[in-house]
């Protein structure tokens, strides 16, 4: 006999369960930094090579989003969720398994491959939803790209406090299963798949210029900006990229159809995109090391990880909360302006970081206020996005609209690792610590980058909306 499935009727409940999926997607993303400084000793191996288990999911999951979107154009959405989210099962899995570096890579590779989840889930958002809640539901899901990393940390040293560090895997892996579990019972599969081909030549090549490109810029803080494995591994990436292009221009069926992407509203949306996800990183990398530095220096603020994640928090809690402010000034201000509100308030966040940066208090507002700000930008470019590309190519251009924030997150945390590293002063024997100059500047760092962002904006043109093909949700079958 065939039956709907759980949910068809519930839209809302398909909603909160894309929202958790998202959210425990990128919760995953930060579960390391509690043991990041211990995991040379944890692994026996050095400090240098431990880095790799972030920047490897980093690298993962910019890859995987436009990568992840093309697969759900082409075979379904509620597919291509239930396969991320059966990844990040696995992932976490190996993760919690694993006593020595390399298959803790790869675990943590598999969880940022996780990260496209994201994009897919927002893209069906239009599918499986009314008109008057498709907003709201674009904007939590777009929110859930800050809240579970602002969540994570303090989580994260909660979990390791309470017992071993495989216990931050176990966790991941019992949120993922639940989210795999809930997506294939209570997310709607809607006939959403379009005949196509897969471009694997295209998926090497972007996964090549991308890895290249990234590596060089998030180890540039290491390696130094003038090295040669730094302007080598940028330089390629880049050359590697124009080729992709070329080539991805040639045909008749690409992994990203650059075509459409460089329409001006799509392009300056994705321009946007990097100015405001570094603006959006800036914070996440500022703030909780001058809340652990020490009173000592005169401006450290002496909290403990667990105390500087929990000051955090709510600025990740600030960004849900104002997703359905988002989607109300979307429906009567529109996605363009919505996203330069947002951009601004993310900018004033930082202006008040500037002038208030005395008390753990002081920067507990300021990060409420920049993450305001993120709340209401990061849901306006995903709807800019919809409203302008064909229904058949919705979750490639929204995957590809995550990748530009995720280069713009990347960008931050190399350019504010560089400030910090570079402006020190000595404290202690063979010690050196940030200047408080170096904090200020990495906070009109973040405001230049935002009230950038707000220009950019402005210059997005205002387009007729596409309106979506009808679809049909698919009836399952059993026996």
């Amino acid at each position: 006999m065939s039956f709907s499935t759980p949910t068809a009727g519930h839209p809302r409940f398909a909603v909160a369960v894309l929202c958790f999926g998202g959210l425990t997607a990128a919760l995953t993303q930060t579960l390391v930094i509690p043991i990041q400084a211990k995991l040379p000793g944890l692994l026996d191996t050095s400090a240098a090579d431990t880095a790799w288990v972030v920047t490897v999911t980093l690298l993962a999951a910019a890859v995987s989003m436009p990568v992840a979107g093309r697969l759900a154009d082409l075979f379904g959405k509620q597919r291509v969720l239930v396969g991320t989210s059966a990844i990040l099962v696995a992932g976490s899995l190996v993760c919690a398994l694993s006593d020595s570096l390399v298959p803790l890579l790869a675990g943590r590779a598999m969880q940022g491959m996780a990260m496209g989840f994201i994009p897919v889930g927002i893209s069906l958002m239009r599918e499986i939803t009314p008109p008057r809640l498709t907003a709201t539901a674009v904007a939590a899901m777009s929110a859930t790209l800050g809240v579970g990393g602002a969540i994570g940390l303090p989580l994260s040293a909660a979990i390791v406090e309470a017992g071993s560090w495989h216990a931050l895997f176990w966790v991941a892996t019992g949120l993922a299963a639940v989210v795999t579990a809930l997506t294939w019972f209570a997310v709607p599969h809607v006939h959403d798949a379009q005949p196509g081909r897969f471009d694997v030549v295209g998926v090497l090549g972007l996964g090549v210029g991308l890895v290249s490109l990234l590596v060089g810029i998030s180890k540039a803080t290491t390696w130094g900006w003038g090295d040669a494995w730094t302007l080598g591994a940028i330089l390629a990436g880049a050359v590697v990229l124009v080729v992709w292009g070329a080539f991805e221009l040639r045909q008749d069926e690409p992994l990203v159809d650059l075509r459409t992407t460089a329409q001006l509203p799509v392009l300056m949306t994705n321009i946007a995109a990097v100015a405001i996800g570094f603006g959006m990183m800036a914070q996440s990398v500022v703030v909780p090391q001058l809340l652990e530095m020490p009173a000592e220096t005169g401006y450290g603020l002496d909290q403990t990880l667990l105390q500087a994640g929990l000051w955090m928090a709510p600025g990740g809690l600030m960004m849900m909360l104002f997703a359905p402010v988002s989607s109300r000034l979307i429906r009567t201000i529109g996605p363009k302006v919505t996203l330069m509100i947002g951009a601004a308030v993310l900018g004033t966040g930082y202006l008040v970081a500037f002038f208030l940066m005395a008390a753990p208090w002081q920067l507990l507002v300021a990060s409420c206020v920049a993450c305001a700000g993120v709340g209401i930008g990061y849901a306006a470019m995903p709807t800019l996005i919809l409203d302008e590309v064909p229904t058949r190519e919705a979750a490639s251009a929204v995957g590809l609209n995550a990748l530009m924030r995720s280069v713009g997150t990347t960008l931050a945390a190399a350019v504010m690792g560089t400030i910090l590293t570079s402006r020190t002063t000595a404290f202690g024997p063979g010690v050196e610590v940030p200047t408080l100059g170096a904090f200020q500047l990495c906070f009109v760092a973040g405001a230049v980058a935002a009230f950038l962002g707000v220009a950019i904006a402005a210059t997005i043109p205002r387009r007729a909306v596409v309106a979506p093909a009808p679809v049909q949700r698919e009836a399952r079958t059993a026996a």
